[in-house]
């Protein structure tokens, strides 16, 4: 059974897992901090500070979905768990919780997270070199009305 809830601090370690997996699965070019610095991060900054839903199955989280003001921060399903509708169901309450619009990035060579996002409704509004982000790799952002 999958339910969606409120992001707990004791679920920093999981998210993190999440995220951390999830990047790897999608991505040939290495992350832009090492394990142990996303794993603090997600504990002490990502939590506190941003509205993050969990999404779990049988009590087991393997998804979130992180929200700042008008923005989708983040949204990482765990490897094995894609298309199953959870990262849908993740980005429908982002949609109620802002519905006056929502913005995001991902990167260019993100085809799966591009076309999810544009099913979703979100429609690209600029496209970049990466000189912005940390990880220097071409980006979209997106948009929601």
């Amino acid at each position: 059974m999958e339910a969606v809830r409120r992001a707990k601090p004791a679920d920093a370690a999981a998210v993190a897992e999440i995220h951390l997996a999830a990047f790897r699965a999608t991505y040939a070019f290495p992350p832009a901090h090492p394990d142990d610095d996303v794993r603090a991060w997600v504990a002490e900054h990502l939590l506190a500070e941003t509205e993050t839903w969990v999404a779990e199955l049988d009590g087991v989280v393997v998804a979130y979905c992180s929200l700042g003001e008008g923005w989708v921060e983040h949204l990482y399903v765990a490897p094995g768990h894609t298309g199953r509708g959870i990262g849908s169901r993740l980005i429908e309450r982002a949609k109620e919780r802002h519905p006056s619009g929502l913005q995001l990035w991902t990167f260019q060579v993100n085809s799966g997270a591009r076309r999810f996002y544009e099913r979703h409704g979100f429609r690209p509004v600029e496209l970049t070199d990466g000189a912005g982000n940390e990880e220097r790799q071409p980006d979209v952002r997106y948009a929601w009305r």
